[in-house]
């Protein structure tokens, strides 16, 4: 995601091209971890614990893996058949043709290593904050950074000095969630 902005911002000195930066890296921060795919080996443990649900074909494990993650996650059919292929040549699951497709389903090794990848899934429902989706906290962060920038901008120094004391109670309230139990 691009700026829209200046580089340099709209004011200048060294405060303004800082907070700029800062921004930069703060987005980049969140955009990386709010649109961040999982690897290979999630693709592998995915699928291991849908097919511990039932026996399902390829279209159908991506479209659960997507449903489940809230949309945050679809693997690509060039990631989930290799894996299938690779778990078959395995042993843990199997393939049934039917109807002119492969459904897949569990081997009894398959069911012991599924149960030893399971906790290496989260879907969307599992997640903390689940119903609220994975990429919502980084956004916020995003349009948190994004009014704090243009106030720097713009505001007056009486309106700088709320906008800090608001920033300054937010970060004490996030701190305060994280503690309770």
């Amino acid at each position: 995601m691009g700026s829209s902005f200046p580089a340099g911002g709209f004011g200048s000195g060294t405060h303004t091209d800082g907070m700029w930066q800062l921004m930069d890296q703060l987005r980049s921060r969140f955009e990386k971890r709010a649109g961040s795919r999982a690897g290979r080996g999630d693709v592998r443990a995915a699928i291991l614990a849908l097919l511990t649900e039932k026996p399902m074909h390829g279209y159908q494990i991506i479209h659960e893996i997507e449903e489940r993650s809230g949309g945050s996650w679809k693997p690509s059919p060039g990631s989930v058949y290799p894996t299938l292929q690779l778990l078959a040549e395995e042993g843990l699951i199997s393939a049934e043709e039917s109807n002119g497709r492969k459904t897949y389903l569990l081997t009894e090794t398959g069911r012991d290593e599924a149960a030893s990848a399971s906790d290496r899934v989260h879907w969307e429902g599992d997640a903390p904050g689940s119903g609220v989706g994975r990429t919502a906290l980084p956004q916020a962060g995003i349009e948190l950074a994004q009014a704090a920038a243009q106030m720097n901008r713009t505001g007056t120094p009486e309106q700088i000095t709320q906008a800090v004391t608001v920033l300054d109670e937010a970060r004490r309230r996030l701190y305060s969630i994280l503690a309770q139990d």
